[in-house]
C-alpha cells in the first residue's frame, strides 16, 4: 500500500487492456487486483506479473534478475526506498514487444513455480468498541 499521503498515478487504459490481452495466453494465473492494480497469481498464491502505474513488473529468480538487469530492467519499488524483493520493473522496450513480455512472464511463472504455497493469512480480529 502506498504510505500515507502519497498517490499512485493509475495505469494508462492501453496498457491495462494489453496486460488482461497477454495474460490470456496464461489461463492457468489468476487474474485479480493488487493495490488497484492488475496483477496475476499462481495457484500457489504467489504474485507471477502485474503493473503498478506504468510500470510492467516480473518476479524472478537471482539468475533471471540478473539478466533482465543487463537488459534495463530495475529493481521495482513501488514506495521510494523500500524495494519488494525479487520483484523487477521490465524495460519500456520489452514492454512495448507483446513476445518479450509473453518471454518474461513465462520466466516469472517458472519461478514461481519452484516456491512453496502461500500459507493462507490468519483473518484480521475485529476491532473491540
Amino acid at each position: 500500500m502506498p504510505e500515507k499521503g502519497t498517490h499512485w498515478e493509475k495505469s494508462p487504459p492501453a496498457l491495462v487492456d494489453r496486460f488482461g490481452m497477454i495474460l490470456e495466453r496464461f489461463p492457468e494465473l489468476e487474474q485479480r487486483r493488487m493495490f488497484g492494480f492488475p496483477a496475476a497469481f499462481a495457484a500457489s498464491g504467489h504474485l507471477v506479473t502485474g503493473l503498478n502505474s506504468t510500470n510492467w513488473i516480473v518476479r524472478l529468480g537471482a539468475t533471471e534478475q540478473s539478466r533482465l538487469r543487463e537488459l534495463g530492467g530495475r529493481d521495482f519499488e513501488p514506495t521510494p526506498g523500500r524495494p519488494m524483493t525479487g520483484f523487477l520493473s521490465l524495460p519500456q522496450d520489452i514492454v512495448a514487444d507483446d513476445e518479450s513480455v509473453v518471454d518474461w512472464i513465462g520466466h516469472a511463472q517458472a519461478y514461481v513455480a519452484t516456491l512453496p504455497p502461500r500459507k493462507p493469512r490468519k483473518p484480521k480480529k475485529p476491532k473491540k468498541s
